[in-house]
């Protein structure tokens, strides 16, 4: 029996693929550049600098938080987040603390048990707001080098509830996360570039009942930082809640803190005690006037949503009939999914088509899933190749009948298998006869004729 049960929320920030910063027209295509060749004075927070908010990237932030079925604040603004880091050098973050952009929503995951079975599982946001991301630091032996060019990149922060009772649902939320980001097309989300990262704060209750354990969150919290990778997140948080219970077995508290994953080995080290909201000294960012949105604003952004992966795998199993795994698949890259729904367009003309007993649309599902003929090509050139696989071949019938009798002959062994019950005995002998026929007939119809002849012979 359990004696702990996991409190686990996540903050995940996400970097907007906008072509000016934040607050200035510095290029916010910083990756791969010189060290801190991409900067100006209101990046680095030189005195007198003003900043200028970017109309894309709180268009976009309202996209995020619609999409996940937030409540768009009319009014919002932003603050002065205030907290000394060499990645930082004016001394405080532009953020946003009471007024964020989007609030109250939530996301909606499929999760598939080891018996196939699907449950759905609903996931709290609490706030999706827009912040300027910092500089980078880079550690070199005894030496710390920082670059700015990454200073005040737009930076979206979602933070859910403390929702998560596993890691496995952490990882598969992220995941969907992602794909959605990647759908609604404001964001590389490249986790290598650092360009989507993901926190998770962990804790441990003694209270199995949810409702009980939401009403008393545990007295301390630990925020592993900066993780860039779904299966990191997964082990982190599965150390975590380790390292914790152990130490809750001695009767102790683990400390409220910020801690490092090292991937090497597997494990989260501390960084530094974890601040409270009230340490940040937050305050109206005087530089920068409230933002007022109107409901014609909010409407014409929230137009812009594409559909998004999890309605697209409805729709496929509800107006193609796919399998779950196959719609899943197809849904994860929106290139792939225009791109199976261009051949099904395309491959519905052709009329002379022998699909196995499966409908066009699964069909395709099959052939894309099992890359039995490449998706980089063209549709033209991916239908052709389709048709050719799925035409209706002439048999020859004295042809079969011979590659039938043939097949019998020669596998004496085979057929008296199959009459003792070993019913699979059959397929030698379809393989026989396929060959034989150089591929030109049907192997269901083979086998239905062989089984045939077995039972006349017996």
């Amino acid at each position: 029996m359990n004696k702990y049960f996991p409190v686990i929320g996540m903050e995940i920030h996400v970097e907007l693929k906008t072509k000016s910063k934040m607050f200035c027209q510095c290029s916010a295509n910083y990756f791969g550049k010189e060290p801190n060749s991409n900067t100006c004075p209101v990046c680095l927070g030189m005195p007198g600098a003003l900043p200028v908010p970017n109309k894309q990237a709180v268009e976009w932030t309202v996209k995020i938080g619609k999409a996940l079925n937030c409540s768009i604040n009319k009014r919002t603004k932003f603050d002065r987040k205030h907290y000394y880091y060499p990645d930082l050098p004016k001394g405080y973050q532009i953020s946003q603390y009471d007024e964020p952009i989007a609030v109250k929503g939530h996301l909606d995951i499929t999760l598939k048990g080891k018996d196939n079975t699907l449950t759905e599982k609903r996931f709290n946001i609490t706030r999706v707001h827009l912040e300027e991301d910092t500089g980078k630091l880079t550690h070199a032996g005894e030496d710390t080098l920082v670059d700015f060019n990454r200073s005040s990149v737009p930076l979206v922060e979602i933070v859910t509830e403390p929702d998560f009772e596993n890691a496995d649902d952490v990882k598969v939320f992220l995941e969907e996360l992602h794909t959605i980001i990647r759908t609604l097309d404001v964001s590389d989300a490249d986790m290598e570039k650092g360009s989507m990262r993901m926190e998770p704060n962990i804790s441990l209750s003694i209270y199995e009942n949810k409702e009980e354990r939401m009403k008393n969150l545990p007295k301390y919290k630990v925020e592993v930082k900066n993780i860039n990778s779904f299966n990191f997140a997964k082990k982190a948080i599965e150390y975590e809640l380790k390292r914790q219970a152990e130490i809750l077995d001695k009767g102790e508290i683990p400390a409220q803190e910020t801690r490092g994953y090292n991937e090497d080995k597997g494990i989260t080290y501390s960084q530094r005690s974890k601040e409270e909201a009230q340490d940040y000294r937050y305050f109206p960012e005087p530089d920068i006037p409230p933002m007022e949105f109107t409901d014609e604003f909010i409407e014409k952004v929230e137009k812009t949503i594409p559909e998004l992966p999890a309605s697209r795998v409805k729709r496929y199993l509800t107006d193609y009939q796919l399998k779950y795994d196959d719609a899943f698949i197809l849904t994860r890259d929106t290139s792939l999914s225009k791109y199976y729904e261009k051949l099904i367009a395309e491959l519905s003309k052709e009329k002379e088509l022998d699909l196995k007993k499966q409908n066009l649309e699964q069909a395709i599902a099959n052939v894309i899933v099992n890359k039995r003929i490449q998706t980089n090509l063209s549709h033209e050139e991916f239908a052709q190749k389709f048709v050719k696989m799925f035409a209706k071949v002439e048999i020859d019938e004295s042809q079969l009948h011979s590659a039938l009798e043939k097949a019998i002959q020669e596998n004496p062994k085979a057929i008296t298998d199959y009459k003792s019950g070993k019913t699979n005995a059959v397929m030698a002998l379809v393989g026989s006869v396929m060959r034989e026929m150089r591929g030109q007939a049907d192997a269901m119809d083979v086998r239905k004729r062989l089984e045939q002849l077995i039972q006349d012979q017996a």
